[in-house]
């Protein structure tokens, strides 16, 4: 009875007929009521502009046309309808146009353009003064989030908290994270938790999603994993990238629920896929890492490409060291620098110490190794001993700058007191006399700490002032133990010196079958001198075995590696054997074979 007194009531009174083609639109009749509403738009009726922006914006009985909606809820707009300067206002921040006006072709049907905060703060601001929540915490977003000249954060934290006391969500959200901004003490840290918890029941996903991170972390909320994995769930749910990259990871280590690896990848890939970085770096980490299956650095590659190509300097140092080792790509150390150098830039010192030791190789860009020094340089004026010991050796290398050894070698005396690596350099530079007076002594006492603290390559350069009886005694026994030491580390220099050592003429014991082993290791690894005795050995018998054919290659190996000796040594052998000519093939059936 009511619909039809509306119908009849419509018939006499135009009002009666617009409010009826509202509750058409509102119900299941929006074709019969969409009509009506347009013509009183067109003829400038605020309220219904409003609705029929509305409905081009919603796709509510027409079809859905940003376009169409910016017009009306322009006109709208203007006529002074505060839900039209909020949905305006809202419009530009998704990036709906740009300029004066919304009309025309400034709104791209297929997707919209770059935000424009200047024209949201236009028409968000009068509404918001008029009362409307949802335009306040708009003009709060745009202070908080627009560019640098617009923004104004006491401003937005007022606006803010107006548009949570009139009930917005998302002025709640902006009002909690404002307390949480400024709060330095546990109870202003739960008062903002109220706030953003109160996004959260409203199922906004960005609100579902930092609650979430609080509750992960027990900020202003006791810690509770299990709430903070379901909290996650909901916002991945509701498409929040980062949701879904921290339910995915919840999944695949079991924080809070059940672990379940194969759900909690592809929650991760998702994110990924959606532009997440750290999403994309998480996956490529567990294909370098592998699990049940071997690592696949090839599909790990993929993955940090495309995290470091966002920026995200773990990844990027993560692509870097494949390309510098040729693990799932060609190795390029051009590459391996070009993102270890963006890692470096996001202040990761060993990114940029690997970029330094690129760049002294001659790889990468010859801005390369002014930028690593320059970061070195600042580092260590702070006070960074890593950072010092890295600056010496640029300026012992002339990395970046032009090479001075007497400043080097300040840099490494200073980083001496805390960097293994220092000690050695600074010990050498005091053995060779560079940049500093020459002192044997001195320099075998700093190296000597640096082979302490278990560093190769100064066990090696220790052991042979050891052998030689430089800057302290001869010591033939512990100068082999350190051999040792950095043979037994792959060290090739010390395989070598291992072999001298056992072959006689040390005061240890000799072993010529033990020295012949360490000569094939280090002549395994090209060391032409280990090639050279080993071939001696092979040649002579001297530990026991005789082989003239191997003999002679080793030592034409040696004779080639510029080795002079090794001339003496090939003439020295028998000639070698004349091969035979073959027999004559006898005519005849062949043999069957049984």
């Amino acid at each position: 009875m009511t619909g039809l007194l509306d119908r009849v009531r419509s018939v006499v009174s135009p009002g009666a007929r617009l409010q009826l083609a509202y509750r058409q639109m509102d119900g299941d009749e929006r074709h019969l009521g969409f009509p009506v509403v347009a013509k009183a738009a067109q003829r400038g009726d605020a309220e219904a502009q409003y609705r029929v922006g509305r409905a081009y914006l919603d796709g509510n009985g027409v079809p859905p046309s940003r376009s169409m909606a910016a017009h009306w809820l322009q006109c709208a707009a203007e006529s002074g309808k505060i839900e039209a300067q909020a949905a305006l206002a809202a419009l530009y921040l998704t990036g709906a146009g740009s300029g004066e006006s919304v009309t025309g072709g400034l709104f791209a049907e297929a997707l919209p353009g770059e935000p424009d905060f200047a024209q949201a703060l236009r028409w968000a601001k009068p509404a918001a003064e008029a009362g409307s929540a949802d335009a306040q915490a708009l003009v709060g977003y745009v202070l908080t989030s627009g560019p640098e000249h617009l923004r104004d954060l006491p401003a937005a934290d007022e606006w803010y908290r107006r548009s949570a006391q009139g009930g917005c969500a998302q002025g709640a959200l902006g009002h909690g994270l404002a307390l949480l901004r400024t709060a330095t003490t546990d109870a202003e840290r739960k008062i903002a938790v109220v706030e953003i918890a109160k996004a959260a029941d409203a199922n906004l996903p960005l609100g579902l999603y930092l609650l979430g991170v609080l509750t992960e972390a027990g900020t202003g909320v006791d810690r509770d994993p299990a709430a903070a994995s379901q909290l996650y769930r909901r916002a991945a749910e509701r498409g929040v990238r980062s949701g879904q990259a921290r339910w995915g990871l919840a999944l695949m280590e079991g924080r809070g629920v059940d672990r379940d690896p194969v759900s909690g990848e592809s929650w991760l890939r998702r994110a990924a896929l959606a532009g997440d970085p750290e999403a994309a770096a998480l996956v490529g980490d567990l294909y370098a890492k592998g699990g049940d299956l071997p690592p696949n650095y090839a599909e790990a590659a993929s993955w940090f490409h495309r995290a470091a190509e966002q920026g995200h300097g773990g990844a990027a140092r993560a692509l870097g060291m494949l390309y510098l080792t040729g693990a799932g790509v060609s190795r390029d150390a051009n590459e391996a620098a070009r993102w270890l150098r963006l890692a470096g830039e996001k202040g990761d010192k060993s990114s940029q110490a690997d970029l330094a030791n690129i760049a002294m190789t001659g790889a990468g860009s010859p801005e390369d190794r002014v930028r690593t020094r320059e970061w070195f340089e600042a580092a260590a004026t702070s006070g960074d001993l890593v950072a010092a010991f890295n600056f010496g050796v640029c300026l012992a290398e002339g990395v970046g700058i032009d090479r001075d050894d007497a400043k080097a070698a300040q840099w490494l005396r200073r980083a001496a007191d805390g960097v293994v690596n220092a000690q050695y350099w600074y010990g050498r530079m005091l053995a060779e006399g560079r940049g500093v007076d020459a002192d044997l002594h001195e320099g075998r006492a700093w190296m000597q700490r640096a082979a302490d603290a278990g560093m190769v390559d100064a066990q090696v350069a220790v052991a042979e002032m050891m052998v030689n009886g430089k800057g302290g005694p001869r010591d033939h026994a512990a100068a082999y133990k350190l051999f040792q030491a950095a043979a037994d580390k792959g060290h090739v220099g010390a395989q070598f010196a291992m072999g001298a050592m056992l072959g006689g003429g040390h005061d240890i014991a000799m072993d010529r079958v033990a020295a012949q082993g360490w000569y094939a290791k280090a002549a395994e690894k090209g060391h032409p001198y280990a090639v050279l005795m080993l071939g001696r050995y092979l040649a002579r018998g001297t530990a026991g075995q005789t082989d003239l054919a191997q003999a002679r290659v080793l030592l034409e190996h040696a004779r080639k590696a510029g080795i002079v000796d090794a001339e003496r040594d090939l003439a020295a052998l028998p000639p070698a054997p004349v091969p035979s000519e073959p027999a004559p093939q006898r005519q005849g059936h062949p043999v069957a074979a049984h």
